[in-house]
């Protein structure tokens, strides 16, 4: 993840340019980021899988859904 992209994310949570003070806020951000690194691992998976198929359980599996 870049620089920009985790700014961003802050930005989203209410992080950036401010005093974190409620501990929501520090949630909300680590769900982003999580949420952001999960989605490129699964772009990953599909680009390097030759089955959909196997790409979809896999990606599944990342996600929580297996």
């Amino acid at each position: 993840m870049t620089q920009d992209e985790i700014s961003e994310l802050a930005r989203k949570a209410s992080l950036f340019g401010t005093f974190v003070k409620h501990k929501d806020e520090i949630e909300t951000f680590a769900k982003l980021v999580a949420a952001k690194e999960q989605d490129r691992c699964c772009a990953i998976v599909f680009a390097q899988c030759e089955s959909d198929n196997v790409a979809q359980r896999t990606v599944d599996a990342i996600r929580g859904k297996a």
